[in-house]
């Protein structure tokens, strides 16, 4: 059976994220990971060790880092009161999850959305497309792009892993991502560097991935959008994407709104895609009620996660013993 400790933790720790949200300091752990992950990659890059072999090796050493963190802070505030044990992991569970962060997000885009420039800026700090020639109606879709597909990295492998593997869980998961978004990119500089990021990423999200697909199909039910909508487009049209899992949700939430994502988008002024997602009767040149539509869907899509994680504990517990 789950322990006591471990439900209170993940409950609170949900909890505090969703009331609290995520402030920018610069101390905050996914700041600090990424601090340790560039200092070991120039150290490897200036030695040779820019291949596959360094790239696993700077794998281990900013996973087994974030691990080691977390452990030596907490045995040594631990050895003070057991309380403030428990206080270091509730603060770098609340710090690793970002529902509520995600959420603000959309939301700034679509408080500005009556000001493109403004909008295109605040779209900037969610995805990592050229935003300067982007009308509102591409604006609308690269973010409600942006809310489905960090439904599954931000919120829902990072809280079943909690769940399932406990705290270590969560921070291997989130260091994983982090490595992903930092030396996954299939770049000159990343291309063979960067593999172990990338695939072990792959592998993370592979599950929840999939599993969004219902989850996003049960909140739009409770929202009255289109559950089964979202079903069929996720089973159609999750192909679209290169990523083996980004185009479940980014389909699922497709289908549940009955709207048309992706079309043209272009990176480094390079266009990489042309085609739509979703039916071409659905509507394209979308607006702030779709955006809003999307916010409570992501929202929705996040509350249910948490039972779900909930009903996951008695397996977390087998596989931690």
């Amino acid at each position: 059976m789950p322990t006591t400790e471990h439900l209170l933790l993940i409950i609170a720790a949900f909890l505090l994220d969703l009331v609290l949200g995520d402030p920018l300091y610069r101390w905050h752990p996914i700041r600090l990971l990424g601090h340790w992950s560039l200092a070991w990659e120039g150290l490897l890059f200036r030695i040779g060790w820019n291949g596959r072999a360094g790239g696993l090796l700077h794998w281990v050493l900013v996973v087994g880092g974030a691990l080691a963190a977390w452990w030596l802070v907490r045995y040594g505030v631990g050895r003070l009161h057991p309380w403030l044990a428990a206080g270091w992991d509730l603060f770098v569970a609340y710090s690793l999850l970002c529902l509520r962060d995600l959420l603000d997000h959309g939301r700034r885009v679509l408080a500005k959305l009556d000001d493109l420039p403004a909008a295109r800026e605040q779209l900037r700090w969610l995805v990592g497309r050229d935003t300067e020639r982007l009308d509102r109606g591409g604006i609308v879709r690269a973010t409600i792009e942006s809310l489905a597909e960090n439904l599954t990295d931000g919120v829902l492998t990072p809280l079943w892993a909690l769940c399932l593997f406990g705290l270590p869980g969560l921070i291997v998961v989130k260091a994983v991502s982090s490595l992903d978004s930092m030396v996954g990119n299939r770049t000159p500089r990343y291309a063979r560097f960067g593999w172990a990021g990338a695939r072990s990423d792959d592998l993370a999200h592979w599950l929840p991935a999939r599993l969004s697909v219902v989850l996003i199909a049960l909140a739009a039910w409770l929202l009255r959008e289109h559950p089964r909508l979202a079903v069929h487009s996720a089973l159609r049209d999750h192909g679209r994407l290169p990523s083996p899992n980004s185009g479940w949700s980014e389909a699922a939430f497709s289908g549940a709104l009955r709207v048309r994502l992706l079309g043209p988008i272009d990176k480094r002024g390079v266009r990489v895609n042309e085609e739509y997602m979703g039916k071409p009767d659905w509507p394209a040149d979308l607006g702030p009620d779709h955006l809003g539509r999307a916010l409570r869907l992501t929202l929705a899509a996040g509350l249910l996660a948490l039972p779900v994680g909930l009903a996951l504990l008695p397996l977390g517990s087998l596989a931690l013993r």
